[in-house]
């Protein structure tokens, strides 16, 4: 799982190794790692999502498998307005910081 933009940011790193399954298992999956943070989730619902570069579009995500050796990258909006949907959090939230 690889994380983009704000996606990166909310998720305090840029990829995560997740086990093979569906995609909504995938995805799951990484939302249960990151429920610490509110923002990952708020991020996670607006973003695409790619498997080995092919875009999942509004597919069922649990009829698509994610093999072993599959990447996912999820790409939140990276023109403007998407601070809107984070309004509701303190400043210290929305704070962009590095992976280390």
């Amino acid at each position: 799982m690889r994380y983009w933009a704000a996606a990166r940011a909310a998720a305090g790193c840029d990829s995560d190794a997740v086990a093979p399954g569906t995609l909504a298992d995938v995805l799951a999956e990484v939302r249960r790692r990151h429920a610490a943070d509110p923002r990952f989730g708020l991020v996670l619902d607006m973003c695409s999502v790619l498997v080995s570069e092919l875009a999942v579009g509004s597919r069922d995500q649990a009829a698509i498998d994610v093999g072993p050796d599959d990447v996912v990258d999820l790409l939140p909006p990276f023109a403007g307005g998407a601070i809107q949907l984070f309004s509701h959090l303190p400043q210290a939230c929305l704070r962009m910081t590095s992976c280390d």
